[in-house]
């Protein structure tokens, strides 16, 4: 596989060939040597992005395995679950994190002072809401951190818009890799498993996917998989969407 160094200077056919030719060959690579690749091959800004939520165990421990060091990006967005906050303090001690905080420009009492509850405001509000407290930190923290490289723990399985997703992909100058982007969730609770990893406290609860407490219910009998977050409004924040 090639160096990336050179992509910038390609012409746009010249870059979706290029990427089409590394994607076959990453699909037929194993997650750890997909990170492995990526560590040698693409710009070395590089960061791990992080919900600390269900499943996001699995990308911190197979991604800092390789790179011990390297930054991790958390969207504090003021309204994560407490026990999400206390999960970020125990991985971060157990696993030696490079923890990055990002948070909204205004606080949570602020924005809600002037916004009011932008949640409760249906599929417009919440595109709002996910912008101050969600996308425009990210932004912020890839401009800060001058990233070229962003990993990250998104699955196919999650939502219909990431199973349109490729393992690599580029988007204004930033490469984004998907180590794990084809596991379905047996394989992610076996890799936990396998490693003795840390579970989030709420998933014992019933939580299968965690954002904010506002926009975040248990799955049941009664809620559809697709309502859990935001309502069924949507499955996205929007964070991810802008780089696809």
């Amino acid at each position: 596989m090639c160096d990336f160094s050179e992509f910038d200077v390609l012409e746009i056919a010249q870059q979706e060939l290029l990427l089409h030719r590394v994607n076959r060959k990453l699909n037929a690579l194993t997650a750890e040597d997909r990170v492995v690749w990526g560590l040698e091959h693409l710009p070395r800004q590089v960061i791990l992005s992080s919900s600390f939520g269900i499943q996001s165990v699995v990308s911190l421990h197979l991604v800092t395995r390789y790179c011990c060091d390297i930054p991790v990006v958390f969207i504090d967005t003021g309204y994560l679950f407490p026990e999400t906050y206390h999960f970020v303090d125990q991985l971060t001690d157990i696993m030696k994190l490079n923890l990055q905080v990002f948070s909204p420009l205004r606080s949570a009492a602020w924005q809600e002072a002037r916004y009011g509850k932008l949640w409760e405001r249906g599929l417009e509000g919440i595109q709002q809401y996910n912008y101050f407290h969600k996308i425009e930190p990210m932004r912020r923290a890839l401009k800060i951190l001058k990233v070229r490289t962003w990993f990250a723990g998104l699955r196919r399985t999650q939502s219909q818009i990431r199973n349109k997703m490729q393992i690599l992909s580029v988007h204004r100058g930033v490469f984004k890799l998907l180590p794990v982007l084809d596991w379905d969730d047996k394989k992610v609770f076996e890799y936990i498993a396998r490693y003795s990893l840390l579970r989030h406290p709420l998933w014992d609860k019933g939580y299968t996917s965690l954002g904010d407490v506002h926009t975040t219910l248990k799955s049941c009998v009664d809620v559809a998989e697709k309502d859990v977050r935001f309502f069924g409004l949507t499955r996205e924040c929007g964070l991810h969407e802008e780089y696809f």
